[in-house]
């Protein structure tokens, strides 16, 4: 075996005195960066806290770096954006169970979407944009307290000497919510370990196919064939939906039982059948009132008919008896 090139010493420590200078010159660049706008803002007197910060990000009462902050964001969002949702309660879900159902799911939505464009609707691809995702079930209850009870333009800051900030973050937002003593009608059901299906918008049609494939119940939500969906029959899948609970629903901001969200996913031809019953009833409403104002004119037309003929035909007795009695006279 060859013995080793040991290097010369003059060469090690020409090394070592290269790179002494470097870190040297890299420390000193480091502080020179620093110190200038230290000096500054001990000569300008300080900047205001906003200031300081990106208007992207604002400063938080929370450390938004934080896991929890984050949530409590994407959940506040998540609330205010989403006109529908289903609140479920799963047990122990393993992850080849929600694979297996969330793409039934998937599947399900995207025929209702195939099937209203061959009805004639314009294409919208919510299958797409519906969500089955876990939460966190105290940051979520926060969330809707902030959401549901904070009003920064409605109410006064709690702080009149604060930084002006009203995000969900903020503080004005904690002191609001945490003095707050008022219960929400969801409370109730925010109870163990729970999981969100969001809909961004109100279709009753989709939501009368989520309810076959999650929680199917005939005769109204009944479950898909095999002939029709083979892969909603699997064992793996149904292990997963026998470990899920339909616990209620929010409708634009209005809290429904399993039976209010069964009526909503039951009305028949969405929307449209929606509006299409409330302006017949509208119209029904006005005939009745019409026919109403109608029939009281015309039984007072008839009173005073009624009433004229009756003076006409005694003014005309009268006439006729007084005629005969001066006739006997002369």
């Amino acid at each position: 075996m060859p013995p080793r090139i040991q290097p010369p010493s003059k060469a090690i420590a020409s090394i070592l005195r290269c790179r002494r200078p470097l870190r040297n010159q890299r420390q000193y660049a480091t502080a020179a960066a620093i110190t200038p706008a230290a000096s500054h803002e001990q000569m300008t007197g300080g900047s205001p806290a906003i200031s300081r910060f990106p208007a992207t990000q604002p400063p938080s009462y929370k450390p938004p770096e934080f896991r929890k902050s984050q949530l409590l964001r994407q959940y506040a969002s998540v609330l205010r954006s989403t006109p529908l949702m289903l609140i479920f309660q799963h047990n122990n879900l393993k992850s080849t169970e929600w694979i297996g159902i969330r793409r039934e799911l998937s599947l399900a939505l995207k025929k209702v979407d195939q099937a209203r464009v061959a009805a004639g609707f314009p294409p919208e691809n919510l299958a797409d944009a519906i969500k089955l995702q876990t939460i966190q079930t105290g940051i979520f209850s926060s969330a809707l307290r902030i959401v549901e009870y904070y009003k920064p333009e409605k109410q006064p800051q709690a702080d009149p000497n604060g930084d002006g900030l009203t995000h969900v973050l903020s503080k004005a937002a904690h002191e609001a919510v945490s003095a707050t003593k008022k219960v929400h009608p969801l409370a109730p059901l925010l109870s163990g370990p729970l999981v969100l299906l969001t809909f961004p918008t109100v279709s009753p049609q989709h939501l009368k196919a989520a309810l076959s494939i999650l929680a199917p119940s005939a005769p109204q939500f009944p479950p898909p064939t095999r002939r029709a969906s083979p892969g909603w029959h699997d064992p793996g899948v149904q292990a997963g939906i026998q470990k899920l609970l339909l616990l209620g629903a929010r409708v634009e901001g209005n809290v429904f039982d399993v039976e209010g969200t069964k009526w909503v996913g039951s009305i028949e031809g969405g929307l449209e059948g929606l509006r299409g019953q409330l302006v017949a009833m509208l119209q029904s409403i006005g005939a009745g009132v019409t026919n109403t104002l109608e029939s009281a004119g015309k039984n007072l037309y008839f009173t005073v008919e009624s009433r004229r003929t009756m003076l006409e035909d005694e003014a005309k007795g009268g006439s006729s008896e007084g005629s005969k009695k001066e006739s006997k006279a002369e």
